[in-house]
């Protein structure tokens, strides 16, 4: 499943800016002697780099196709119509925006097509996983509107949805929002529409963490219970860093005005391209294939890391990504972290539910499209908790993850 070559972009630095060129291949270094297991990093494809680096990102395209603000627009309205298309092929929706340059933006994008400042929205708490759109009071979304966040099972770490409908029923909300970016488990999005209609509420479903799930058939779509869905096209997805939206016809004119003008200006054409390149990869066999392959590596990872001693939330995961607490390895989530980096195991912190303290969050998009599967995993668990009790040497770990990066590059020559 490994990508077939390395970038190009360095060559061409290397006469004209060998500085950065430098910088570039350092990157490249990291990335191909270390353990990439960041729930929200993977590999593009040298197909959607080659798209990135395109003439068509000198080219300004303000508007949609057939209605820009500038000339000379021809070819870019053909690839902008191609990704939405592909997208909303590969997801069954009606109506897809290409245009957002991140997931916060899409996010953004579907609060200002269907509320108003002050509207009360129900969203996942944060320190149960919760984005920082979804009400933190550091970003637009706490500033603007009247968030209330539902939780989860003490017990179960899994969302309570007996009290997502009782808060419903109690705060009449104009949005509910489902989604997260440290949930492992599959979301009942048919169970979320239930309670917005019994409500008058309308159902945003932030998926940007499992659309790439979506796209392989290794997760449910939300896309037929959803009013908006958000995502992002990197992650499991493979894309550019991105984001979109689907949404049914009814909702098309108001999604579109709320991306632009309302929220940003000029599209990214470079960017839209590669979106096109990755929906067209996610829509293969191979995708496919490689979707169900994501999960089984996180099963079993998570499964080996429970066995060496972690905590993982929810008992597993259905997905791509895990949570987990190190404490009963004698060492708290931020700590761990630096230890694992320094092993050459990068990843990333988060909340832990009913606690204040802090776990870690891995998952496993991008050594999965380096071929890596669950054999590698059970020995990245041991190696993991290894490093953790201090049982093996950081030098000693850093070159066990740098040769097993080396057997599974993620750009060959």
């Amino acid at each position: 499943m490994s990508v077939t070559h390395a970038p190009e972009t360095a060559d061409v630095l290397r006469r004209q800016d060998p500085e950065l060129a430098e910088i570039l291949l350092g990157e490249l270094d990291r990335q191909s002697t270390t353990l990439q297991l960041i729930a929200a990093e993977n590999f593009s494809s040298p197909a959607v780099l080659a798209a990135l680096g395109s003439p068509l990102a000198n080219k300004y395209a303000e508007g949609y196709p057939g209605a820009r603000h500038h000339g000379g627009c021809e070819m870019v309205d053909v690839a902008e119509r191609l990704a939405v298309d592909r997208a909303k092929a590969l997801f069954g929706a009606e109506h897809a925006n290409v245009q957002s340059h991140s997931g916060s933006s899409a996010v953004l994008a579907a609060y200002a097509a269907l509320l108003r400042p002050g509207d009360t929205v129900l969203a996942l708490g944060l320190p149960y996983g919760g984005h920082l759109t979804h009400g933190s009071p550091a970003n637009f979304s706490g500033r603007w509107f009247d968030f209330v966040g539902y939780g989860v099972d003490a017990e179960t770490g899994l969302i309570d949805y007996d009290q997502v409908r009782t808060l419903a029923r109690t705060h009449r909300p104009k949005a509910i929002v489902c989604g997260s970016i440290a949930y492992p488990r599959h979301i009942d999005y048919a169970l979320f529409r239930e309670v917005a209609d019994e409500v008058g509420a309308y159902l945003i479903a932030d998926a940007a963490h499992p659309i790439g799930l979506v796209a392989g058939g290794a997760a449910p779509n939300p896309v037929p219970y959803a009013d908006i869905v958000c995502a992002t096209t990197h992650k499991v997805l493979r894309g550019p860093r991105g984001g979109m939206l689907l949404c049914g016809a009814e909702l098309a004119e108001r999604v579109d005005r709320a991306v632009f003008p309302f929220t940003q200006g000029g599209a990214q054409m470079h960017t839209i391209a590669a979106k096109a390149v990755a929906f067209g990869e996610a829509a293969t066999a191979a995708f496919t294939a490689y979707a169900h392959q994501v999960v089984a590596n996180a099963r079993v990872l998570a499964a080996g890391l429970a066995a060496e001693g972690l905590v993982v939330t929810t008992g597993g995961t259905d997905t791509h990504l895990i949570t987990a607490d190190p404490a009963p390895l004698g060492v708290d989530g931020r700590t761990a972290r630096g230890r694992l980096a320094a092993a050459g195991l990068v990843l990333d912190c988060c909340a832990l539910p009913h606690g204040d303290a802090r776990g870690l969050r891995l998952g496993t998009a991008a050594v999965t499209t380096q071929g890596m599967g669950e054999e590698e995993m059970a020995y990245v668990a041991a190696l993991f908790a290894g490093v953790l009790r201090g049982e093996t040497e950081s030098q000693k770990a850093r070159d066990e993850a740098r040769e097993l990066a080396g057997r599974f590059p993620p750009y060959l020559g």
